[in-house]
């Protein structure tokens, strides 16, 4: 495809919740060394209510079932909210609307959770200590400040503003919270874009990126970079992850 239709491709290209399923083949990422679905998985207990921050379209979560009574879920982007909701109901699951609510607060009682997720979501660890009962777990991982930096610099872009964080900022803030950290792990894995369409799409559903990203202002730098990937020489990135377990003591 040449690019004006690529570009046109990525623009109105169908999304929903946060199925990746559009770039298989076109954005390629190896593995972390861990598995967060079975790091989570084996926190799994019939006894203890489960909370999943930021679900998206129930993609990750539903794929845990079966799941322990009492599992919510929270997503803060409106339009996500309708598409979890159909998909984790039939699992019992309750999902929250949280897009009115200000510094990733909880409208949710406190203590009401052995195990709350994060997965690529923003949390406040005051929150997370807050609704987790005493021995309580805290499963995350997170999408560190370093993550696709290849990607802006090859668009002559500015970094984006959460440089910060990463696996030392998450500890911190997790101790100062009072958790006691179980597990802790960082890596760069290698990952490539292999068409400018992908490219565009991937910065139309993570405007965080690029803040204020428009077509017309890199497009010179895009033009570019599809002559490059265009002759069969994909765009090689690195996504920046980190995971983290943390325990609730049983006395504060």
């Amino acid at each position: 495809m040449n690019y004006t239709d690529l570009v046109r491709g990525a623009a109105h290209a169908p999304f929903e919740g946060w199925d990746l399923g559009v770039f298989a083949g076109r954005f390629t990422e190896e593995n972390t060394s861990w598995d967060f679905a079975e790091l989570v998985r084996s926190r799994l207990t019939d006894g203890e209510a489960l909370l999943d921050l930021g679900t998206g379209g129930g993609e990750f979560l539903s794929g845990l079932a079966p799941l322990p009574p009492g599992t919510t879920a929270t997503e803060s982007y409106p339009p996500n909210v309708p598409v979890a909701r159909r998909r984790l109901a039939p699992l019992g699951v309750r999902v929250i609307d949280t897009s009115d609510e200000d510094d990733d607060s909880l409208p949710l009682p406190d203590a009401a959770f052995g195990l709350v997720t994060s997965r690529h979501e923003s949390y406040a660890p005051a929150e997370i200590a807050r609704v987790l009962r005493g021995g309580g777990v805290f499963v995350a991982q997170q999408v560190g400040g370093r993550d696709l930096a290849e990607l802006n610099e090859a668009l002559g872009a500015p970094g984006h503003g959460y440089s910060h964080w990463d696996l030392a900022s998450a500890r911190a803030g997790l101790a100062g919270a009072g958790f006691e950290i179980v597990d802790a792990r960082e890596e760069l894995v290698p990952a490539a874009f292999h068409d400018i369409g992908a490219v565009l799409l991937f910065l139309r559903i993570t405007p965080w990126q690029i803040p204020g990203f428009d077509a017309d202002r890199y497009d010179a730098r895009l033009r570019a970079l599809h002559a490059r990937l265009s002759s069969g020489s994909p765009l090689t990135v690195r996504c920046h992850r980190f995971v983290i377990t943390a325990r609730r003591p049983l006395t504060p």
